[in-house]
């Protein structure tokens, strides 16, 4: 995963914070990888091992309590259409980021 990805993280309270870059929080603490982490052997590939802390996790962090899997993967679809995110056939919460596109979209 490129480094660029991880800025300076947001303050715990901001709802600037979209959701791919959340997820990319997520990913690169320890303390978070039995919720979701990334497959071995696969670039960009990840797995949300647990879809309900998750959502509970982004839920706190965009102050929304009544968020739940279902919103978020609504969200995680938008993705799909900007070509930043795809799901991974055959494979139950399991996606992968298109580094490429965001370093297009997001990079300086």
């Amino acid at each position: 995963f490129p480094n660029w990805a991880y800025k300076t993280e947001s303050s715990p309270g901001s709802r600037q914070i979209q959701l791919w870059h959340f997820i990319l929080e997520l990913l690169q603490k320890e303390e978070f990888r039995h919720v979701i982490a990334w497959q071995q052997g696969e670039y960009g590939e990840f797995v949300i091992k647990d879809p309900d802390e998750v959502a509970r996790l982004w839920g706190r962090r965009k102050c929304k309590p009544q968020m739940n899997y279902d919103k978020l993967s609504r969200a995680l679809r938008y993705y799909y259409n900007k070509r930043i995110l795809h799901k991974t056939k055959g494979k139950r919460f399991t996606y992968r980021f298109n580094f490429n596109k965001l370093i297009f979209l997001y990079c300086p």
